[in-house]
Parts: structure tokens; sequence; C-alpha cells
């Protein structure tokens, strides 16, 4: 026999159970970056969240809008000037001292 030192090859459970562990890291990694709920999805949902509340901010100043028109030509509160310009515009009326170019 030898007297000199032995070395002993690792053993295969220790093998397996490092790999089974770098192989989880790197699964829960990708997910956490790629996944559904991972950093990118996250990024693509801010951005759609601030399209979303500019066509929001838009919409409500075209309600707003809509709401004055509809207010100014109420029978509580009619403002001739306007209810003039609606007829020109959707009915044609033209006064006789006004010159149409088309």
């Amino acid at each position: 026999m030898s007297t000199g030192s032995t070395r002993n090859p690792p053993a295969i459970g220790t093998l397996v159970f490092f790999a089974v562990a770098f192989s989880l890291t790197l699964y829960f990694t990708f997910a956490a970056i790629q996944g559904d709920y991972g950093l990118f999805r996250r990024a693509e949902i801010e951005a759609e969240q601030k399209q979303l509340a500019r066509e929001l901010a838009a919409l409500n100043a075209r309600v707003a809008r809509m709401e004055n028109l509809t207010t100014r030509l109420s029978d509580d509160f009619l403002d001739l000037d306007l209810l003039s310009e609606r007829a020109r515009d959707i009915l044609g009326y033209v006064r006789a001292d006004e010159i149409v170019i088309r």
C-alpha cells in the first residue's frame, strides 16, 4: 500500500445538487427578466399605461368641450353666435353680405 495521500472523487450527489441548483437559478433569473411578470413586461406595461393616460386626458378634454357646447346650445343658456355658426356649418347657410370661396 502506498502511504501518499489519496484523493477521493466528489460524490455524484453533490454534483447533481449543484447542477440542479444552478439550473433553477438560471430559470428563475430568466423568468424574472423575460417572463410574464418580468422586468421587460413591466416596462411594456408602464409605457402602455402612459399612452393610455395621454389618451384619457385627450378624451376628457374632448368631453369637456362637448359639454360646454351642449350647455351653450341648451334651452337655459342659448349662445346665438354658436347657434349661427353651427347652422352655417351644418346646413350651409350663408348671409347675404358674405362671400363663399370653395
